[in-house]
């Protein structure tokens, strides 16, 4: 099998289209750079999705921590606290047990938008199920950054909105929430790389998969084992998300300075990655 055949027989595997037989023998390198890079579709659809969703509730719960009421304020400190204390990885493994093992046991769970039964059987999926713990996961970590940058919006900015009749909705919106987004942008990107890291972790999470369309690291799991070779597989997946990474910080860096537009350009803050090595 040629590497344009490889291609056009594995390239959207990971989606269930193409063969549905994995190589057995005789792996090659181009096999290997097609179904890793197959699986990454999954990767992707993870992060863009977690942060798409997370970054509007992360917004909601950063803006519910600023207000005076404790009964709107006491449960986003407790949501932030439960999701940024506790491993992402124990997460997967109690939204399991809560989407799968409860509901077998007759357990009937009613989280008012949504009836856990026996019967919700699409939260027992990867795409379901790992993403909602994505999803609150790094809603939980953004709301402590966008939390943080509300409360470092410069005094004189809201004074003066006030000396011009500027107040409440209006003032959040066109004074506060775009300068706490662009102190809290260079973070967000940092968090925004992370997530795309930990979507690894939705391999070791539990979730079931189907038909073996499993992500990126399935595949480099897989090709590691029938080898056993791990130092082909891997450093592909490694290059697969250094490419990733690279795309992130080149996208959010021109967030970045959209929103830094009006700034001169000596004192625009550009974007860096640090990298969070225990989180």
């Amino acid at each position: 099998m040629t590497c344009g055949e490889t291609f056009e027989a594995y390239a959207l595997r990971a989606i269930g289209i193409g063969e549905r037989l994995l190589p057995q023998t005789d792996f090659t390198l181009c096999q290997q750079f097609v179904l890793i890079g197959s699986g990454m579709v999954w990767n992707l659809y993870f992060a863009v999705l977690a942060l798409s969703f997370g970054f509007f509730l992360a917004a909601a719960v950063a803006v519910a921590r600023t207000s005076h009421n404790p009964l709107i304020r006491k449960p986003a400190e407790w949501f932030v606290f439960l999701f940024r204390g506790s491993p992402l990885f124990i997460q997967f493994f109690f939204a399991y047990y809560l989407f799968v093992l409860l509901p077998r046991e007759g357990i009937d769970i009613n989280l008012g938008f949504v009836e856990i039964t026996a019967d919700t059987r699409w939260l027992t999926r990867a795409w379901a199920g790992a993403l909602i713990v994505l999803v609150l996961n790094t809603a939980a970590y953004s709301a402590e950054i966008f939390y943080g940058a509300l409360n470092s919006v410069p005094k004189g900015d809201v004074e003066a909105a006030d000396a011009y009749g500027i107040s409440g909705w209006t003032r959040f919106r066109r004074i506060v929430w775009p300068t706490a987004l662009r102190l809290a942008w260079p973070a967000y990107t940092n968090e925004a790389i992370f997530l795309f890291h930990a979507t690894t972790l939705v391999f070791f999470s539990g979730f079931p998969t189907r038909g073996q369309q499993g992500d990126a690291l399935y595949y480099a799991n897989y090709f590691a084992d029938k080898t056993f070779n791990p130092f082909v597989p891997y450093p592909i997946l490694a290059g697969y998300f250094i490419l990733g990474t690279l795309a992130i910080i080149w996208g959010f860096g021109r967030i970045n300075r959209h929103l830094n537009r009006h700034l001169p350009q000596a004192v625009r803050q550009p974007i860096r990655f640090r990298p969070n090595y225990i989180r």
